[in-house]
């Protein structure tokens, strides 16, 4: 097993999925106050959610015998249009999941992290049919009668 090779993997996922977490509650936060309140409750939970996952990265990291870091966030516009999110987030979950696949298939020497991370794309999976079926609704209903189904 190279322990080193998961801890990179993790530290590198835990830096990532924090900062998409805080925009995940940012975002809920925007969606509440425009009385979107569903909408808005599914991000603010998925914030809690997406920190359960790093805080599974930096257990294993330190179980491991590695340093966890706190590395900086890039900055990232936040969106006042709620379907124009779901449509840059399901961006950001396709080449996440994507990145989770190759990485995954590389951890298969390390069985405890290979099924922290396993869990964790099939978590991410979740998510991205979540924001591909909103946005096929929207499609067949129309974006203000979604939004509708989203106060």
């Amino acid at each position: 097993m190279d322990k080193q090779k998961s801890i990179d993997a993790l530290q590198f996922f835990a830096t990532g999925l924090t900062e998409g977490a805080l925009v995940h509650k940012l975002q809920g936060q925007i969606f509440k106050a425009q009385g979107l309140m569903k909408l808005g409750q599914k991000y603010v939970d998925h914030f809690s959610e997406e920190m359960g996952w790093v805080e599974k990265f930096y257990d294993r990291i330190m179980d491991l015998g590695g340093e966890v870091k706190a590395e900086g966030a890039k900055a990232r516009a936040l969106c006042n249009d709620p379907v124009e999110y779901v449509k840059a987030d399901l961006d950001i979950q396709k080449a996440g999941v994507e990145l989770l696949y190759k990485c995954v298939e590389t951890l298969q020497n390390d069985p405890t992290t290979y099924d922290i991370m396993k869990a964790y794309l099939a978590d991410e999976e979740e998510d991205l049919y979540w924001s591909e079926n909103a946005l096929e609704l929207v499609e067949k209903i129309g974006k203000q009668n979604w939004l509708f189904t989203q106060l």
